[in-house]
């Protein structure tokens, strides 16, 4: 049988595969080890990056992997994941605590945009702050170390529905 794999699909199974690698060194550095259960979760949380999944809907996910996995197994991964600064708590103002992966290598937490119509949240990539935490620097004498900002709005697709 010949199985033939999109490049795209290959591209980002290689991508998870690198992430993860570097999830397990970091883990390793700290002492901690890349137990069945926390891989499980990793790869639940590699494979929906873009989605800022609260931790039941993590565990949901992961169960589906590991059965026999516990709730409070999972919590105890993403805050361990979360003190090693891996992943992101966000907060989005809808009572649930979702969590983002953080990016290999960035300084800072990455911007959101929330549609406050239909709820989705798109991503900023780019750190747009850096002349802000330099103001806020040198005129406050305050030493930022991070940041974290969403924009509340209406998104394009919403926009034009309301036309």
């Amino acid at each position: 049988m010949i199985i033939i794999i999109n490049k795209d699909v290959q591209a980002t199974m290689e991508q998870q595969s690198l992430a993860l690698q570097r999830i397990k060194d970091q883990l390793h550095e700290a002492n901690y080890k890349l137990t069945p259960q926390r891989e499980a979760t990793v790869q639940v949380l590699l494979e929906n990056e873009k989605d800022h999944l609260s931790a039941e809907e993590i565990y949901m996910l992961v169960k589906l992997k590991t059965p026999d996995i516990g709730l409070a197994t999972v919590y105890r991964t993403l805050e361990m994941l979360t003190e090693l600064s891996i992943l992101d708590k966000v907060n989005f103002n809808d009572g649930l605590a979702r969590y983002d992966m953080r990016k290999e290598g960035a300084k800072h937490f990455h911007h959101h945009l929330l549609c406050l119509e239909c709820g989705n949240i798109d991503e900023i990539e780019e750190d747009l702050l850096g002349e802000v935490e330099k103001i806020v620097e040198n005129h406050y004498f305050f030493k930022v170390t991070d940041h974290r900002l969403t924009f509340h709005g209406i998104c394009q697709a919403c926009q034009e529905k309301n036309k």
